[in-house]
């Protein structure tokens, strides 16, 4: 019986570890993301940072990652910026992807 307890909380600790990694590197691309549309906006210095934020709290509108992609592509729209949604979008899981491993360096 121990040993099936045992698993069971090794599953259990697993999945905590793997959804608290999965929360740090959504939070990363987020700022990543916001970042880079700060950059593509001619945004810098505090208004840089400003717009980060914004593109962060926008994460917490819904569930899930539209909430934050949607206000980008607008804000860039607004912005008059020559980028496809699917440019914005690719740009969106690479900014993923970067987080995923800047996390995962730094563990």
């Amino acid at each position: 019986m121990s040993s099936f307890k045992d698993r069971e909380n090794a599953f259990e600790n697993k999945f905590a570890h793997d959804q608290e990694l999965q929360f740090r590197a959504t939070a990363r691309r987020n700022k990543l993301f916001g970042l880079w549309a700060a950059e593509l906006m001619g945004l810098t210095g505090d208004a840089a940072e400003a717009y980060v934020a914004e593109v962060i709290r926008s994460d917490l509108n819904e569930p899930g990652d539209e909430d934050v992609f949607r206000k980008v592509l607008g804000d860039l729209q607004a912005k008059q910026v020559d980028l496809s949604e699917h440019q914005i979008r690719r740009r969106f899981e690479e900014c993923m992807a970067e987080a995923m491993k800047q996390i995962q360096d730094a563990s």
